[in-house]
Formats: structure tokens, C-alpha cells, sequence
């Protein structure tokens, strides 16, 4: 059974998301404001269905999708990018790849603890991001650049 990622995950830190932004395009202001914010992030998981809602003061996006089922999603969260989205379980680790303008784009989810995490990758040799969630009161979001 795999693992469930449902709840109210709260971010408590955040580290080089600057450079992942920057990467992706994000205007001067636009990085300013988000680096600012503390996204609240509530998973709700049937089986292997999921709606993501990522909420903040700056903007909210929700995403829906099932394991396997590759979709169309505009990345509102982030550059507003059209991608071809497929989420694929890797054991207990969720494993999204995006298709699109930018190249070898996606994220992983997983658990340890009572942390959720969050890594953003873009041209996988270039540039990591790492962000970890703690149920409500506990969340944590870690980012790191390799470059």
C-alpha cells in the first residue's frame, strides 16, 4: 500500500528557491514577493487520485491527477508554463515529470518522519530545489542549487 499524503502540510523554511525562480524566468518582483511567502499545502488522496491545493497570501493553485495518466497543466503556481504532466509512484515516492519549453522539469514528494518534501528539479544536472512540509505546525521547505 502506498504511502498516504493527506493532510494540512505548513512551510517552515526555505532555501535557494531564488535560483530555481530565476531558472524558470520569474520576474525580479514576482521572485521578491514569493520568497516571502509560507505556502500552505493540503493533499487529498484517494488511492492513487490526488488534488494538490498550494495556498498563500500571493496566489493559490490546485492541481488534480491520477497516477499513470499523463495531463495538460499550466504552472499558475510558478511561470504559467503549458506542460504535459504525468505523476508516477517510485515506492513510496511521488515522482511528477513535466514536458515542455523547459527541459528535464519536475518534482518528487515523499515522507520521512512527520516532514513531507518537496524537490523541483530543472535540467537535472543544472539546478535541485528541496522543500519540506510538516503536518500543520510541524512543515519544513529545504532548497538547494546544484550548479
Amino acid at each position: 500500500m502506498p504511502t498516504d499524503y493527506s493532510g494540512t502540510w505548513d512551510m517552515t523554511s526555505n532555501e535557494n528557491f531564488e535560483s530555481y525562480m530565476v531558472a524558470l524566468g520569474i520576474d525580479f518582483a514576482t521572485r521578491k514577493i514569493a520568497n516571502m511567502l509560507k505556502p500552505q499545502k493540503v493533499i487529498e488522496q484517494d488511492g492513487d487520485s490526488f488534488t494538490i491545493k498550494t495556498f498563500t497570501t500571493f496566489k493559490n493553485y490546485t492541481v488534480s491527477f491520477k497516477i499513470g495518466e499523463e495531463f495538460e497543466e499550466v504552472t499558475k503556481a510558478m511561470d504559467n508554463r503549458k506542460v504535459q504532466t504525468v505523476v508516477n509512484w517510485d515506492n513510496d515516492k511521488l515522482v511528477c515529470v513535466q514536458k515542455g519549453e523547459k527541459k528535464n522539469r519536475g518534482w518528487t514528494h515523499w515522507i520521512e518522519g512527520d516532514e513531507l518534501y518537496l524537490a523541483c528539479s530543472m535540467y537535472s544536472y543544472l539546478l535541485t530545489t528541496l522543500m519540506a512540509f510538516v503536518l500543520v505546525g510541524l512543515t519544513v521547505i529545504h532548497f538547494s542549487s546544484l550548479l
